[in-house]
Formats: C-alpha cells, structure tokens, sequence
C-alpha cells in the first residue's frame, strides 16, 4: 500500500531545504473528534503521505505528533523523511511570545524540531488563554505588532535549531516586501501559504512569490467544507464546476485531482485535506497523469477571485491582508 516516498516531487527552497509538493492539511472542525486526527494521519503517511500541515489554532497537534511518532516507531518512515509544518498563531506575535509558542508546539508534538514554522496569519490579536480574544460586545481584541520584529523572533527560532524553515501564511504582496525590505533580515520567507484554487488562482501573488524565490503553498485548494459556519453557503462549489468537470473526465481522474495536479503543474505546494481514506488515498494519484497546456489555460480561465476564506471578523484590523488585489 505504500507508495514509494521517491516519487514524491520536491520542491527547492530558498534556504536549501526540499519541500514535498503535496501535502497532507490536518484541519478539522471542531466536532471531528480529536482521535481522528491521529488515525487519518498515520493512514495519510501509510499511503505515501510525507509533508504534514498542521497548527497550534488546530487544536490536534499533539495527536498528529502521536502519528508521526507511531509511523517512525514501525519503521514506516524515518523523521527526516517528514516535513512538519507548524504556525505561531495570532495571540502569540509579540516577539517575546514567538518562542515559548513554539515550545508548547514541540512538547505536543514530542518532536525536536519542525521543518517548517509559519505565521499564520499577519493579524495579530491581544495574547492569554482565548485563541479568539473578545470583549464583552463579541468584538475581537486586537493587538498591534510590528510584523518585523515577529520575524526576527522566527529567524532566532531558526538559528536555535527548533525549527528548519520559517515562512509566512496569508500575507499580501506588501506585508511579503515589509519583511523582503526589512532592514538586517537574515532569512527571507521560504513560503507564503494562501487559500488558492481555480476559483481563485492568485496569479498576481504567484508572481511576485516566484519573482522573489518564495513557494506559494496552497490551502482550501479544492474550495472549501460547506460546514463551516462563517462560510458563505452562496458561494459556488468548485469540484462541480463544469470546465474541472469535462478535464476530469478526459483524464479518467476526479475534478478534485484534476484541482490539485493544476497546483503543482503551476510550481504551487498544495495541501490537501481530507479526513476521509478513500479520498485520501485517491489524492497520492496527483503524480499519475498530466494536464495538458490546453487544460491548465482552460482551468486559469475560470478564475472569478472568489475566496471561501474571507476572515471578515478581523476585516477592520490595520494588517487585514484581503483589502489588497494580492
């Protein structure tokens, strides 16, 4: 059932280090049980699984970290052969805070180290217990953090070992050219990971990432769970879409594959999320066809700008990425 870990495209990062292009995205919502994260993890890796996307905000990374661990321990991989990717969430981006978050990661985890540690997003909220601190009208708390100095605290968690690669999540073009401008920087982002799809294929952004050797990492890369309660049901559902659709056909693939092998055909990492094995198990078959020119112009056509991510609650804060075209 493994398939073999070789096959797994990788792609260079600007510091040196290989990234896979597909990877497997750990986000659930808050009523999956938590024991499932650890089952469809181990099973994400028993079928060739090798990059793992998770989160501090996740909520799960200690049985994520349970699943790496239990799939070293039977010799199914080894830990270099994993790319984990963690985030500093939005409470902990004062500069002091950066560390200490990212310890409480590694003790959940029970791992010396991630390949990767990313803000998650460039808003920064008050810090304490609540991961969405409001006040008593039910209006979100922010904080005001200069995103620089939260930078330097990831290049000092880098330096220490504790985490390989340091990157963004959800920063437009001009919050990417705060850190690339930033006076004595010593590391650039190795990624900026953003919601990314044929509805919304961020060609501008992708643009300016590979102008400065930065991956773009794609998440909700096949639209979005109809579940979540601060989506907009109105919103159109992209694996019905009828161009995805016919291509999916042609190649005897599903519009979702056929989503995903977009992605990477572009030079964009794309995770993938599924906490169901059968889908699962279809999206290692990203690697067993191609799209044609023809199909990738037909898929950038139905582009429309939609994003199933808005982050509205948070849409007054001075660092909001969305305001900008990209």
């Amino acid at each position: 059932m493994a398939m073999d870990p070789q096959n797994q495209k990788k792609v260079k990062l600007n510091d040196g280090r290989f990234m896979p292009v597909l990877g497997f995205g750990t986000f659930a919502s808050p009523e999956v049980p938590k024991s499932e994260a650890l089952e469809v993890t181990k099973f994400a890796i028993e079928v060739g699984f090798r990059h793992i996307d998770c989160a501090h905000l996740y909520q799960n990374e200690e049985q994520v970290g349970q699943a790496i661990r239990s799939k070293i321990e039977d010799g199914t991989v080894k830990r270099e052969d994993i790319f984990y990717t963690s985030k500093v969430w939005s409470t902990f981006l004062r500069p002091e805070l950066v560390q200490p978050a990212l310890e409480k990661s590694l003790k959940d985890l029970q791992l010396e180290y991630v390949d990767l540690y990313i803000i998650h997003q460039p808003v920064a909220l008050v810090p304490g217990e609540a991961l969405f601190p409001t006040d008593e009208n039910g209006k979100m708390i922010y904080d005001s953090v200069d995103l620089c100095r939260t930078w330097e605290a990831l290049e000092k968690c880098k330096d220490k070992g504790l985490t390989k690669s340091i990157g963004v999540s959800n920063f437009n073009h001009k919050q990417l050219e705060k850190i690339l401008n930033k006076p004595g920087l010593k590391y650039k982002p190795v990624c900026n990971q953003v919601e990314c799809h044929p509805y919304l294929n961020q060609s501008k952004l992708l643009e300016f990432c590979k102008s400065h050797d930065i991956v773009l990492v794609a998440y909700g890369a096949l639209g979005s769970q109809r579940s979540l309660q601060w989506l907009d049901p109105n919103l159109p559902f992209l694996l019905e879409d009828p161009v995805l659709s016919a291509i999916a056909q042609k190649h005897k693939q599903t519009p979702a594959l056929v989503a995903l092998r977009y992605q990477i055909q572009r030079g964009v990492v794309v995770l993938a999320k599924s906490y169901n094995k059968k889908r699962i198990k279809e999206n290692m078959q990203v690697f067993d066809f191609e799209l044609t020119p023809e199909d990738m112009e037909a898929i950038d056509g139905i582009n429309r700008n939609i994003r199933y991510y808005e982050y509205l609650m948070w849409a007054d804060h001075p660092e909001y990425p969305f305001s900008e075209e990209y």
